[in-house]
């Protein structure tokens, strides 16, 4: 049997959740996640008629890519398009799922779709990310105390790196103190000047650990006033960012590319910004609306930016940078993607039903 929160698990382990933007909304936005499901609809945007459609076809979980309740709101009524939608999935039964930009982001998520049908190589992300924010964490102990401090450490999450754990770095030295009238110290007298004997114990801690190791250390430490440090790490770049940027497998006419990609989304039209006679070969993609992308694509001295839809003054922008623009349409750059979702839900799981949605349209008509 088939349950929502096994879908979820599925399609968390497809787009990591940690993938997606800081401002999105993505995960399990409506249900109930021990529903049994025997019907599943994906689509690109949850709209009145998508809703429709998946509750005329009893479906138990939509997998929406653009969210629903993406900005928060305060009540939810039949006055408003959005609350009729909402409260009739409710009534319905049925869960909303939403992957959106961990799904763009994903090792085989849409950006990678598009740049794998356009056979692009060497691809790699547009714009990396950094990897999760360190600490390093250091702390003076006398020779007693090192194994337990360790271990405590270790047990706090700190230690860490790559495949490794319980990784520390030991130094021994020779530390001072001056124990006022009302100190009371572990080794040594208080109103003279001391000098003993400890180890500098280092270990890297990951930002949500910090505390904990912290209070970790504090426990287990003997002396009345551990001396500490917690020193922030330049971060790593990581191998997951957003984007994708390749190589054709041969240097293309503009113009040519545009006719391919149009045909390979299926888009109602394509807005060209360059000549279509120059030829590209460097290729940067971003599903969407990436407009926020177009300097990184002129970062990396892309040929052609391959995106949905950018505004006016972006054309221009690209136009000053010699970057050349492909744009299919917001829809069309990101329904492949749904389709793509769907035949992987319905592999994974052939006894239930599965389909993108069959109702939904690109809104925008060329005329």
């Amino acid at each position: 049997m088939l349950t929502i929160a096994a879908a979820i698990e599925f399609l968390e382990q497809l787009a990591p959740p940690g993938l997606a933007a800081d401002w999105d909304n993505v995960g399990l936005l409506l249900g109930d996640r021990a529903t049994e499901v025997q019907r599943l609809m994906t689509c690109l945007t949850v709209t009145p008629d998508s809703a429709a459609e998946a509750i005329e076809a009893g479906a138990q979980l939509i997998v929406t890519h653009h969210p629903i309740l993406f900005r928060p709101v305060k009540r939810l009524t039949s006055t408003t398009p959005e609350g009729r939608m909402i409260l009739a999935l409710v009534r319905a039964g049925a869960a909303v799922y939403s992957p959106h930009t961990a799904f763009d982001n994903a090792g085989s998520g849409i950006n990678e779709i598009l740049a794998s049908r356009l056979e692009l190589r060497d691809m790699a992300p547009l714009r990396r990310r950094t990897g999760p924010r360190q600490y390093k964490l250091v702390v003076f102990v006398p020779d007693t105390d090192l194994e337990r401090v360790s271990d405590a450490l270790f047990a706090a999450g700190a230690g860490h790196i790559g495949q490794y754990s319980q990784c520390s770095f030991r130094l021994a030295g020779t530390g001072t103190f001056f124990g006022s009238e009302a100190a009371r110290p572990t080794v040594g007298q208080k109103g003279r000047r001391e000098e003993v004997s400890e180890w500098r114990l280092e270990a890297v801690c990951p930002e949500a650990s910090v505390e904990q190791a912290v209070a970790a250390l504090r426990r287990s430490h003997s002396y009345e006033e551990p001396a500490y440090d917690v020193y922030p790490l330049q971060p790593k770049p990581s191998s997951h960012g957003e984007g994708r940027i390749g190589r054709l497998p041969r240097p293309m006419r503009l113009g040519e590319l545009g006719k391919v990609t149009k045909t390979l989304l299926n888009s109602n039209g394509l807005q060209l910004v360059g000549d279509p006679e120059e030829p590209v070969e460097k290729v940067a993609i971003v599903c969407g609306a990436g407009g926020e992308f177009l300097p990184d694509a002129v970062r990396v001295q892309a040929d052609v930016f391959i995106t949905g839809e950018l505004r006016f003054h972006d054309y221009l922008a690209a136009q000053a940078n010699e970057l050349a623009l492909l744009l299919p349409g917001h829809y069309a750059s990101e329904r492949l993607g749904v389709e793509e979702l769907a035949a992987r839900l319905q592999r994974r799981w052939p006894e239930i039903e599965v389909w993108a949605s069959r109702r939904e349209r690109d809104p925008v008509r060329w005329i």
